[in-house]
Parts: structure tokens; C-alpha cells; sequence
């Protein structure tokens, strides 16, 4: 055996395979494709959801460039805007973020924000440089959806504000908004957020939003007004001028308290009911459920009477006009007008302990009380001399004659006397009336006459008075003249250095001297009384 048959014995044949090798060209594309797939996924699940919002009209948006905005984030972007199916509408078709799909419900809320001012305040300018965007308020608790009615105005309050919404019920509007100021003590701590007709269409139903902590100042007995422009009243105090602030004079406003010597009760609940009142007087005033009507015939002009006039009793308010009519009375031949009277009698309730067997009375025992014991009239007067409206007064007149309380189809008549105006007007009648007797034509003649008479008289007198003037005047002079020169005279004779003056005194000084002796003999004589018979010296004795 040689080297070479070993090494073919011990060599093993080779086997050769062939192998899939990818080539290089490939693996681009399939990195790419990798990479796509990626990217399509992640799109897919960071996709946000597709929403559709139903606006009045389309103004200031724009597809692909207006967006959609959350506390001033921007959480989507409008992609297409068409007519909708009855072109009374615009449909907006837009693409939110992921992160607001659990909002999506039919509480959640759409507008466009413009810029615009409401409530005395201007919002949205931001939008003159960057023009409008639509604005959202996410809801929380509703059905889920993805069409969406947006709103024609932006909502004053958004959900996740804190505080607390009330209701308030008004006969009628008045200078009520949108946006208008709710205030508490003359601070803003609200606003009005809508408004409208009640359930039964009768009343407005006005929404409002309290901003916390103030909601907690809403009580079971607080009480709303209407605080717009300025609130004045005459007082005997003077003129009382009140508003709530600058703004309220110009964009109106509401306010609330709790009536003065009342508690304020528990706190309110959510969307309780509050009555508004037409001024900051009224709730200070006590409402009264109960009312009842009453007739009354005037036989006068009921002009500046109108439906709402107060009705009074000593001056205060115990109703007020409902009804004023006009009819002709086919038993008296005459033309008449009803009133009908919404009264309180619970004003008035303390006054029926004072009414005998009031059961007995037809439900009506305070007025027949009045118009049968106390002879009670309804009467017409003036409540504002400026504008002359007329007010109906109810009185006491105990000389007007009895009557028997009287019922005209279901109301009780109360009897009516000539108001005080109307008293009036038939006093200058009653004056014009004897005026016109008097002879007012032979009056005139005789004073013509007595006229001329006391003219002929006044010549007469002046022509005295010149004539007494140059005769007299001339005598007067010379007599004064004489007299002065008499005084003159009477002067040198009495002067102090006159011989009149020296020969008195002379004389009553001789007159003094005399005087005195006669004063020393007296007193010698009534010391010695004999001298009178045998003078000065001693007696002599008789032998």
C-alpha cells in the first residue's frame, strides 16, 4: 500500500450546500417599512378623536388654521368646515387630543371666542391679532358623543369654577344681561349667567353664579334687588342717594342681603329660587302670599289712576290697583268706573280680633267692619303733585250716612266719596257760580263816577293848598321873626347878667335875712313870753 491508496482511504468526500443569503439591497426597505409601521401605529394610537360642532355661522374660522383651546392650550384644530344639510347651519368637522376623549359628552360645551363687551367688561381681544379660536368647557357625568351643538355666546362660567349657581324669579326683565355684576355689600361676587321665560311663562327665570367662599353667603333668607342706576329716595333726613358702584350706574347690577332684624337662616342649596325685587326698599318690606279683591265705583275722572297705584290705609300700603274699566250703568242712566283693588288683609289681621262674630261675615269681616261700624270710603288723591298720579286712600268719614256691605259679582263694593281734588274743583265752581252774580257792570259805573268825583275832589284840595301856601306863608314868616326877636329880648331881660337877674337876688337875700330874724325872735318869745310886755330888761318889784 502505498502514501497515496492511505490517503484516499482516510479522505471524506466534500458536500456543498447552497445558502439564502439577504442581500444588502433589502435592508433599507425593510428598516423603512419597520420604521413606517412604527410611525402609523403610534399615529394611530396618539390620534385624537374627530368631533363634528354645529354653529350659526362660520365667521372668523378657517380650516386647517383655527384652533380649538383649553385655558389658552391648544388641544385641537378644525380640519373642515361645510354646510350643513338645511344650510341653516355650518358644520365643523375638528380633531381634539387623545387626552380629551373621556370628555367628550353631552355636557361638554363649544363656542367661538370674539372679541366683544358684555356686562360693562370686554373679553376676547386677543383675538384682533390672532383672530378667533373656539373655545371648550370639558363636562364631566354625561352621555358620551361626537356631535356637538356649539353656543352662539360664550358661557360666563366654566365647570371647573368653584361657587355655586341660583335662580331667580322676576316679573319681568327690566335692565337685566348677560355679564351683569352680582354684588355683596358693593363687592363683585357673581354674575348673571342667563336668562329666560319660566317653565309656566309667566315670569323670567334669571340664572346667576355666586363665586366661593361668597356662595356661602346665600342664605334661606337672603333677599335679591335690582341695584342698576342710582337709588334715590326724599327722606325727612333729606335726599338719600345709594348705588352699588360706577359700573351698576352705567351697565346695571344685582345685589343681595339679608333683611335687616332678620337671621340669615341655613346656608342655600344648589339652584335654589330666590324672588327679585325691584329695589334695595322692597326687601325690607313683608310679602304677603294672600290677597283679595275688591270693587270699587268712581263717579269722577280717573285720570293719572293707573293698574299698580297703591292702595292706603292711613298712609300705609295695603294693596294696589288691578283693573280699571269703564262701563254705563243701564239702572242709574249713567256712566260709571270700576276698580278693582288687590288687597292684603293680612296687613291688617291684628285688627280682626276687634270684629264681632267675624265667621259670619262672608270671609269679608274686616271690611264690612269698616264700611258699616266705621264708615269707611274709598276716595281718590293725589300721590305726586309733580306728576299727578292719583293713589286710592281709604278713610273714616263717620258724618257720611250708613250702608250695608254690597256684593257685585263676587266682589264686595266698597263705597266711594268725591276725592279731594275733585272736592276742590266743585268749591271753585260753587265760587265761579256766585261770582257770575255779581253785578259786576253797575259796580264798574259807580266807581267810574266815584273816580271822577274823588278827581273833581283832588283839584279842589290842590288848589286849596296853593292858594293857603301864598297867603299864609308870608304872615308865618314875619311872625316867626317877631317871635324870635321877642325870645331874643326875653333872653337880655332874664340873662345872667341882667338888672332883673341882680335885683332878685338882691331880694331874696334881703328876704333870707329877714327870715332869719324872724326866726330869732320867735325863739326869744317862746323863751321868754314876758317880753312881749316888759321887753328885754328884768321886771321891776312893786313895793
Amino acid at each position: 500500500m502505498t502514501d497515496n491508496d492511505s490517503t484516499e482511504q482516510y479522505a471524506t468526500p466534500a458536500t456543498v450546500k447552497s445558502k439564502n443569503r439577504l442581500s444588502t439591497v433589502w435592508i433599507i426597505p425593510i428598516v423603512a417599512l419597520i420604521i413606517g409601521g412604527w410611525l402609523a401605529i403610534k399615529a394611530y394610537s396618539e390620534k385624537g378623536p374627530v368631533i363634528s360642532i354645529s354653529f350659526a355661522t362660520a365667521e372668523g374660522l378657517e380650516a386647517g388654521k383655527t384652533k380649538i383651546r383649553f385655558k389658552d392650550v391648544e388641544v385641537g384644530q378644525v380640519n373642515e368646515i361645510r354646510l350643513g344639510d338645511d344650510l341653516k347651519h355650518v358644520v365643523v368637522t375638528a380633531e381634539l387630543s387623545k387626552d380629551l376623549s373621556r370628555f367628550l359628552n353631552d355636557k361638554t360645551r363649544f363656542w367661538v371666542s370674539r372679541a366683544q363687551i358684555r356686562g360693562g367688561t370686554a373679553s376676547g381681544l386677543d383675538t384682533l391679532l390672532s383672530g378667533a379660536y373656539i373655545g371648550v368647557d370639558p363636562g364631566l357625568g354625561g352621555n358620551q358623543t361626537h356631535d356637538f351643538v356649539g353656543l352662539e355666546v360664550p358661557p360666563i362660567v366654566t365647570t371647573d369654577q368653584p361657587g355655586r349657581h341660583f335662580k331667580l324669579r322676576s316679573q319681568q326683565r327690566g335692565s337685566l344681561s348677560i355679564g351683569m355684576p352680582v354684588y355683596y355689600r358693593q363687592i363683585q361676587v357673581g354674575q348673571v349667567v342667563s336668562y329666560g321665560f319660566d317653565d309656566d311663562g309667566n315670569s323670567v327665570a334669571v340664572q346667576i353664579f355666586i363665586e366661593a367662599p361668597h356662595h356661602t353667603k346665600i342664605t334661606e333668607n337672603t333677599r335679591f334687588w335690582n341695584a342698576s342706576g342710582l337709588d334715590m329716595s326724599l327722606t325727612a333726613q333729606g335726599l338719600k342717594i345709594d348705588t352699588q358702584s360706577l359700573t351698576s350706574i352705567v351697565s346695571g347690577g344685582l345685589a343681595f342681603d339679608v333683611p335687616e332684624g332678620t337671621p340669615p337662616g341655613k346656608e342655600a342649596d344648589e339652584n335654589t329660587v330666590f324672588d327679585l325685587y325691584p329695589d334695595h326698599d322692597s326687601i325690607n318690606r313683608q310679602t304677603y302670599s294672600f290677597r283679595k279683591d275688591w270693587l270699587i265705583y268712581f263717579d269722577q275722572s280717573v285720570r293719572g289712576l293707573s293698574v299698580g297705584a297703591p292702595v292706603e290705609l292711613y298712609g300705609i300700603k295695603i294693596g294696589e290697583v288691578r283693573k280699571i274699566d269703564l262701563i254705563y250703568d243701564m239702572v242709574r242712566k249713567d256712566i260709571r268706573v270700576p276698580v278693582i283693588v288687590s288687597i292684603e288683609p293680612e296687613r291688617i289681621s291684628d285688627m280682626l280680633k276687634a270684629v264681632p262674630n267675624p265667621e259670619s261675615t262672608k270671609g269679608e269681616p274686616i271690611l264690612k267692619w269698616f264700611v258699616e261700624d266705621r264708615n269707611m270710603r274709598a276716595q281718590l288723591k293725589t300721590g305726586n303733585l309733580l306728576t299727578g298720579q292719583l293713589l286710592v286712600d281709604f278713610g273714616f268719614h263717620p258724618r257720611e250716612p250708613k250702608v250695608k256691605l254690597a256684593f257685585e259679582n263676587g266682589y264686595a263694593v266698597v263705597p266711594s266719596i268725591p276725592g279731594s281734588l275733585e272736592q276742590i274743583q266743585d268749591s271753585i265752581a260753587h265760587i265761579t257760580r256766585n261770582l257770575e252774580k255779581v253785578p259786576f257792570d253797575k259796580i264798574g259805573t259807580r266807581i267810574d263816577t266815584l273816580l271822577k268825583e274823588t278827581t273833581v275832589v283832588v283839584k279842589e284840595s290842590g288848589r286849596f293848598a296853593n292858594r293857603l301856601n301864598n297867603e299864609t306863608t308870608p304872615l308865618l314868616q314875619s311872625n316867626l321873626i317877631a317871635l324870635q326877636k321877642t325870645l331874643e329880648d326875653l333872653q337880655g331881660t332874664l340873662g345872667k347878667n341882667s338888672a332883673f337877674n341882680y335885683n332878685t337876688q338882691k331880694t331874696l337875700e334881703e328876704l333870707t335875712q329877714t327870715l332869719r330874724a324872724l326866726r330869732e325872735l320867735t325863739t326869744a318869745i317862746d323863751r321868754h313870753p314876758q317880753s312881749l310886755l316888759f321887753g328885754k330888761g328884768e321886771p321891776h318889784n312893786e313895793k
